[in-house]
């Protein structure tokens, strides 16, 4: 009795620790990765079967690369992440995940995950390899260094785009989308450090270091900047025919674009929220359902146009 009884704890244990695991790879904020798919959808090969299987491949491949990052995020991270009202109560620093568990994780997936893309597409392992050693340098170095932080994440960002462009052959993806995807992360990533900024108050410098030298009017001012440019790239996207033969239709889908940055900035100044990105598009309504809307009608005149 007493075998299965420690049988039973023991593979308990391994279930708990397993899912700590899982959950310090932070797979609700993997919805970041989708833009992945901006290639193949933007380039009209959406219904072809072989490139959205190649896309898929790297979108799963991408989400290793990424949840690897943020276990060592945390690990580099973990005694400041004991102070944050949220992030203490991670597996790293709440206990619930072991840190030899973690730095094994930190070392095996992303050797998975770019070993699989080398023998899948040599492009994509290099994209892949350059994403994960970016964000290493975030994670120890830049994520210190005051507005080349949030550059590094706008960067992480447009390499998550070419991870989907280079494992099909394109031939109407515009250069704007690439802009649109580096200011949209910028957008998301200067209004998360000014809500951290009013959430964390005098606590905020012991979370993050460059804390000590942003301040609310500064942030308020970048976020009108990254504000206007996604808006402004995604509309001259929209007036390039040579990316898009639908012509003027697509300008249709501007208003889409235009009220969702509108409701992000409403939800950061009114509701103060916005420090968790990928919670605020998950759980308002009316938010997602402007992206649902704006993704139809994407569709609609990429495909029906």
């Amino acid at each position: 009795m007493n075998t299965v009884t420690e049988k039973s704890s023991s593979v308990g244990g391994l279930l708990r620790t397993f899912v700590a695991l899982v959950r310090t790879m932070r797979p609700r904020q993997w919805t970041k990765n989708a833009v992945i798919f901006a290639g193949i959808v933007f380039d009209a090969q959406l219904l072809i079967p072989d490139s959205l299987m190649r896309v898929m491949v790297a979108f799963v491949l991408l989400c290793l690369a990424s949840g690897s990052i943020y276990i060592i995020n945390d690990l580099v991270d973990i005694e400041k992440d004991r102070q944050h009202p949220r992030k203490k109560n991670r597996p790293l620093p709440s206990g619930l995940l072991p840190i030899p568990v973690a730095i094994g994780a930190a070392v095996i997936v992303p050797l998975i995950s770019v070993g699989v893309a080398l023998m899948f597409s040599l492009p994509l392992a290099l994209v892949l390899l350059l994403y994960i050693v970016l964000h290493i340098a975030y994670s120890f170095w830049l994520k210190n260094v005051v507005i080349i932080d949030v550059f590094a994440i706008a960067a992480g960002f447009m390499l998550r785009v070419v991870a989907g462009v280079v494992v099909i052959v394109v031939a109407r993806f515009s250069p704007w989308l690439y802009v649109c995807a580096a200011f949209l992360a910028l957008f998301l990533a200067v209004g998360k450090r000014r809500q951290e900024l009013l959430l964390l108050a005098d606590k905020a410098q012991d979370v993050r270091a460059t804390y000590k030298q942003y301040t609310l009017p500064l942030l308020d001012e970048m976020l009108r900047l990254v504000m206007t440019g996604s808006v402004l790239s995604y509309t001259l996207y929209t007036f390039d025919p040579v990316s898009h033969p639908s012509g003027p239709v697509l300008l249709l889908t501007v208003p889409f674009v235009l009220y969702g940055v509108m409701r992000y900035l409403y939800l950061i100044h009114v509701e103060n929220k916005g420090s968790a990105p990928d919670e605020v598009v998950l759980e308002d309504m009316p938010l997602l359902g402007t992206i649902i809307l704006w993704g139809v009608a994407v569709l609609t005149a990429l495909y029906l146009g």
